[in-house]
């Protein structure tokens, strides 16, 4: 009523005056759907739903009007997001992570090239170091063959087999220590081979042919060969023998280190030494010596132990069994026992046996003996010659008791 008294009573007013009233309810209108709306927007986020109150409609109005005020204006800074807005941003994270990269354009009228790929250094040091390593490989490999090549060892070893009878064995055993030994010139002990068998076998004659060889390759100066019952007899003083023979190695010793040779000592007859010559002779192969006296040969040749070959030969006469068991080593291990007995010299050596020789092989010495000393080579002269000889025989085999020791005394009879 009052407001159409006002209309009335301003009747020179324009006509949208009269239009306000509608017009505020129009925005009290908004503005309550505005704060219905927030209000419905704050309970989504938050999660919780209002609960219905029997409270009146105005404390309701008041509570609503507070916390959209809260909503748009917070009186409190906070980094928790919106259950809403954080599924968003995860989802705009995912989906630049994957966004595929734009393909890179090059001109037409530039060439593509691929990358480089840098090599390390490393690989360069690997490689120079492993052929360093092969080349003192080679260069050590070369030394070896030089040594060898130096002393001559191929044309040993076929004048020994030449010129040896029946010990094919016994000359491999001894070609292989020398091969060993003589491939360098830096040792840690002295080679000792000792050389066993009975008499006529041929141990004195493959010493002679060392001693002939070495003292060609050498000159001569690095090559000793110590007869006992020569160079020491019975009634020579033990002491001065001792004096001799240690002055002699210690002077060859010496010379041959200054010279970068390996001497040889060659001693014949050891088995009639002195105890105390071989207590002088054993000091020269130990260990703890300086390195003139470790680079040495030592070649023993004696009888003893003769006994024990001629009995290990003749219990195994087939020859098949005779070849294997002197390569297993069980004659040699049969002749040290026996050594032991006699000196502990032998201790330090390397055991040489030289087995009984057959029929055919002094049918051979003697067909060398006549061509050497210039008459012709007749069979039945030969074969007659032979059966002079005397004989173990068993199991069909025929083994000289004396070798071919008589068969220079034979022929110089003719």
């Amino acid at each position: 009523m009052e407001e159409r008294d006002l209309c009335a009573e301003a009747p020179k007013r324009p006509q949208k005056i009269c239009m306000v009233s509608p017009v505020r309810a129009v925005v009290h209108l908004r503005r309550k759907i505005r704060i219905l709306r927030k209000s419905r927007l704050q309970i989504d986020l938050t999660g919780k739903k209002s609960s219905e109150s029997a409270q009146p409609r105005l404390v309701q109005k008041q509570k609503m009007l507070v916390d959209t005020v809260g909503f748009q204006k917070p009186q409190y800074f906070t980094f928790d997001t919106p259950s809403l807005e954080r599924v968003s941003i995860v989802k705009q994270r995912r989906r630049k992570k994957y966004r595929k990269s734009r393909a890179v354009l090059y001109p037409e009228n530039i060439k593509k090239h691929l990358p480089l790929e840098h090599k390390s250094k490393a690989t360069r040091c690997l490689l120079l170091l492993t052929a360093i390593i092969c080349f003192q490989i080679l260069n050590a490999i070369e030394n070896l063959d030089d040594n060898l090549e130096k002393y001559d060892l191929d044309g040993l070893e076929k004048t020994l087999q030449r010129e040896v009878f029946g010990q094919k064995i016994a000359i491999e055993n001894i070609m292989n220590l020398l091969k060993d030994y003589l491939a360098t010139h830096i040792h840690n002990k002295p080679l000792v081979m000792s050389v066993h068998g009975p008499s006529g076998v041929g141990k004195s004659y493959v010493g002679r042919l060392l001693a002939r060889h070495f003292r060609a390759i050498m000159d001569g100066e690095f090559v000793l060969q110590y007869f006992v019952m020569h160079h020491c007899p019975a009634d020579e003083n033990v002491f001065s023998c001792q004096l001799n023979l240690s002055s002699k190695i210690s002077a060859m010793v010496s010379q041959a280190e200054l010279d970068e040779r390996i001497p040889v000592f060659i001693i014949d007859e050891v088995e009639m030494m002195p105890p105390a010559l071989l207590d002088t002779l054993s000091g020269f192969f130990q260990t703890n010596q300086t390195n003139e006296y470790l680079n040495a040969i030592y070649v023993l040749i004696s009888n003893i132990g003769g006994s024990e070959i001629t009995k290990y030969v003749l219990h195994n006469a087939s020859n098949d069994i005779l070849h294997s068991h002197i390569m297993s080593g069980d004659l040699v291990s049969a002749i040290r026992t026996s050594l032991q007995q006699n000196h502990p010299l032998f201790n330090y050596a390397d055991i040489i046996p030289f087995i009984l020789l057959e029929r055919s092989h002094i049918v051979h010495c003697f067909l060398d003996e006549l061509m050497r000393e210039g008459f012709y080579p007749d069979n039945n002269h030969i074969e007659t010659l032979a059966g002079q000889i005397n004989y173990y025989t068993i199991q069909g085999r025929q083994y000289s008791t004396t070798g071919c020791k008589l068969v220079g005394a034979k022929v110089s009879l003719l």
